[in-house]
């Protein structure tokens, strides 16, 4: 079987180019054809010996996604599916803005967390993507967008672990992954530019400081253990006491000065001004000491099984004042790409037909679930 040279980092490059007699310069060499200049065959690598060329067609490829469909919205936002077999597939996300240009990925084909309010979570899990099938997410958007620009300068600026997935339940792929985005003989992207997203894998969110130190955002939701075990349900196993101690621990081996929490509103349930002291409570503790934080509020992107509906404008901004006039940095997320599906907890990426939630079912959910938010 051929080796798929995507899914290597640096060091595992250069260790792979060792065990072909072949001298740790070459690996970076050809990290920057592939990585820097989108190269697919080592023909094209004119740089490295005709005889390496030769050995790495021989035992190497360079294997991107197969391309399921591409969707553009209005506002300059552009959704790929690819396809990851045995019909599944996951979508990517480009967000263009006027000084950067930031690109979603997926790290899990479907997703295990199963929080109510996301589009990916009602699909169900499928599987764990390789390091390689993280990649080339990135390596398509990132050439792809370089060529229709007709461009050999850097179009994708930012890149966050938020696509589909629970990206520290993918710890081993995900590592790789991050280092070639980090590398500057690969994309350069800053720490402070790449952001890994967890709902709160606790033993994960310590390695992750240690081993990729990059920006963290929390999915957090609601800041009381009764209602956040029902958005998101992996705080039965990991509670909010847990989850704000492995924050403490991130910030102490992290280059990061502040945590992004993460925060769906979501009307008649967590959008109150008692859900807002909560968040307060929880972060600046009377007596205890200040989790530095930014809150980020994000305007639920409602689909037909969630069952759910957003916060109105109105009470996003009254919920965001409460926490500004305590002294915490909040921002409003902007919606894109809603008219592809395309925003935050709308991708899906289904191939084949799954069997949803019965109506049943899932009203009787919402209703146990407004309970509990009363």
């Amino acid at each position: 079987m051929l080796v798929n040279l995507l899914d290597f980092d640096l060091e595992h490059l250069s260790e792979y180019c060792e065990s072909l007699g072949e001298k740790r310069f070459r690996a970076i060499q050809l990290f920057r054809w592939i990585h820097q200049r989108g190269a697919k065959n080592f023909e094209d690598m004119t740089d490295l010996a005709k005889s390496l060329r030769l050995s790495l067609e021989g035992s190497c490829t360079i294997t991107p996604l197969n391309v399921l469909s591409r969707q553009n919205s209005k506002d300059g936002t552009i959704k790929w599916l690819f396809d990851v077999g045995a019909g599944n597939a996951v979508e990517t996300v480009f967000i263009p803005e006027e000084d950067r240009g930031t690109l979603c990925i997926s790290s899990q084909a479907g997703c295990a967390v199963g929080c109510i309010f996301c589009s990916t979570g009602h699909q169900g899990f499928s599987r764990n993507l390789s390091s390689a099938e993280i990649i080339a997410q990135l390596w398509f958007a990132e050439h792809t967008l370089r060529s229709e620009r007709a461009t050999h300068e850097r179009v994708i600026s930012n890149v966050v672990m938020m696509g589909m997935g629970e990206p520290l339940q993918n710890f081993t792929a995900l590592v790789p992954a991050l280092k070639v985005m980090l590398s500057d003989h690969g994309y350069g992207i800053s720490r402070r530019r790449l952001t890994v997203s967890t709902s709160g894998v606790v033993p994960m969110i310590e390695r992750l400081g240690q081993e990729a130190p990059v920006a963290l955002a929390v999915s957090l939701h609601a800041a009381v253990n009764e209602l956040r075990n029902t958005l998101v349900p992996i705080n039965k196993k990991y509670p909010l006491v847990e989850l704000r101690a492995a924050c403490e621990a991130y910030l102490r081996v992290a280059p990061r000065d502040f945590i992004t929490f993460e925060y769906c509103m979501l009307d008649a349930v967590n959008d109150t001004d008692l859900h807002a002291q909560h968040i307060l409570d929880w972060l600046l503790p009377k007596g205890g000491n200040p989790l530095s934080a930014k809150i980020n509020l994000i305007p639920f992107n409602p689909f037909p099984a969630s069952g759910l509906f957003c916060s109105s404008p109105e009470r996003v901004k009254a919920f965001a004042k409460i926490l500004h006039n305590a002294g915490l940095v909040v921002t409003i997320r902007k919606t894109r790409g809603d008219d592809i599906d395309a925003a935050c907890g709308q991708l899906a990426g289904e191939v084949l037909d799954r069997t949803d939630v019965s109506s049943r079912m899932q009203k009787q959910r919402i209703i146990s679930l407004k309970k509990v938010a009363v």
